[in-house]
């Protein structure tokens, strides 16, 4: 019981530094999925100049046009321009329906681009041709196709968006979250010809720039930053790759972290409080006892050390059973939500559960290396 309180703060710290860890890692291996050497083009101010995220990102009042698209393309000859435009809808298989689905609208090498091709044995991702064709098709995220048809093989099945049939030519692996945080899973993707006609206009929310190598990457946002400023304002859109998303995504995820664990780390406090109280109660109980040993030769450092010494070894035997539940705590989550320990969790939790029992073990060793032998003799 005494050392519950710290037992229950290292835990605590343990299992919160632990899911923020594993969330960055989680969030990086999907950003280095999308690749390293993509650039995109939002409309408003993502990032303020802080370099965290703006309250006006993507509020501009129009978005961009085909004309943009066809203007980046003629400039910019050696790169891939992939418009993207999204809608949200209703979609209906022959017996379920999957409410407000994100619907994005692309271009055929948007899939090739964005790792998003479909694993073979699951279809395929849409053509040139569908595209110019206004061919009825759509790839469906993972979710989605498992929501829609539970029974599993949505391929060559037919679905319902606004009125319009479709056939389902390729369903995507397992993906996770993408750009703008939203989970591919739950995304479904379709030309961008048919993506206009669910909208009804052909406004383009956003454009991705893929260069042929990431060393291109800096040069290639200045460029675009020039180009799209003959146009707009410059707080009307922003260019950024990968690396700046992710840091400031990292940088939110730190803070959380941090904030989260310093109230977890308010049991250690309360769990060092806890020990005071019980060590000055133990003084107590064994004043005679204290009162002996001074009575046969020991000095004041003596009875100060050993109940310090008690103090630490409490705090600390609840610090390793916090560790432990900590990493049993990980274990168990672990393949519902991404959660890695880190060896610096463990010495800062551990440490920091040892100075608990230094700084609160002082008071009742103090008190007890304060006694005078004769009074404590007598005491009762």
């Amino acid at each position: 019981m005494t050392s519950l309180g710290i037992i229950i703060g290292v835990t605590s710290v343990i299992l919160l530094t632990s899911i923020g860890n594993g969330l960055k890692n989680y969030i990086n291996q999907q950003f280095e999925a999308l690749g390293a050497n993509s650039i995109y083009i939002y409309p408003g101010q993502i990032f303020n100049d802080n370099g965290g995220f703006s309250n006006s990102g993507g509020m501009m009042a129009n978005n961009f046009t085909q004309k943009d698209v066809s203007n980046l393309k003629r400039k910019f000859k050696n790169m891939e321009i992939m418009p993207v435009t999204a809608t949200f809808a209703d979609i209906k298989s022959s017996k379920n329906t999957k409410k407000s689905v994100e619907i994005a609208g692309s271009v055929a090498e948007y899939g090739t681009g964005n790792n998003l091709l479909p694993s073979e044995g699951n279809g395929y991702w849409f053509t040139k041709e569908d595209e110019t064709k206004k061919s009825p098709v759509i790839v469906l995220g993972n979710k989605i196709a498992t929501d829609l048809f539970p029974s599993g093989n949505a391929l060559g099945k037919k679905i319902i968006i606004k009125g319009k049939e479709l056939k389902v030519i390729g369903v995507l692996d397992k993906k996770g979250s993408g750009m703008g945080g939203g989970s591919i899973d739950d995304h479904a993707f379709v030309p961008i010809s048919i993506a206009f006609d669910f909208s009804g206009n052909e406004n383009i929310n956003a454009i991705v720039v893929k260069t042929p190598s990431k060393d291109l990457i800096d040069q290639t946002k200045k460029d675009l930053t020039k180009f799209m400023k003959e146009k707009y304002d410059e707080d009307a859109f922003s260019v950024f790759d990968s690396s700046q998303l992710l840091n400031s995504i990292n940088s939110i995820i730190s803070i959380l972290t941090v904030g989260l664990t310093g109230i977890a780390a308010i049991s250690l406090v309360v769990g060092g409080i806890g020990i005071m109280n019980i060590m000055l109660v133990s003084v107590t109980e064994r004043t005679k006892e204290i009162g002996l040993r001074k009575a046969i030769g020991a000095y004041p450092r003596a009875i100060l050390i050993q109940f310090l010494i008690e103090a630490i070894i409490l705090s600390c035997l609840g610090g390793l059973i916090g560790i432990l539940l900590g990493f049993l705590g990980t274990l168990a989550i672990n393949p519902f939500f991404p959660a890695k320990i880190t060896l610096s969790s463990v010495v800062l939790a551990f440490g920091v559960s040892s100075i608990v029992g230094i700084v609160f073990g002082v008071a009742p060793a103090r008190k007890a290396s304060k006694l005078s032998p004769i009074e404590a003799l007598r005491y009762e």
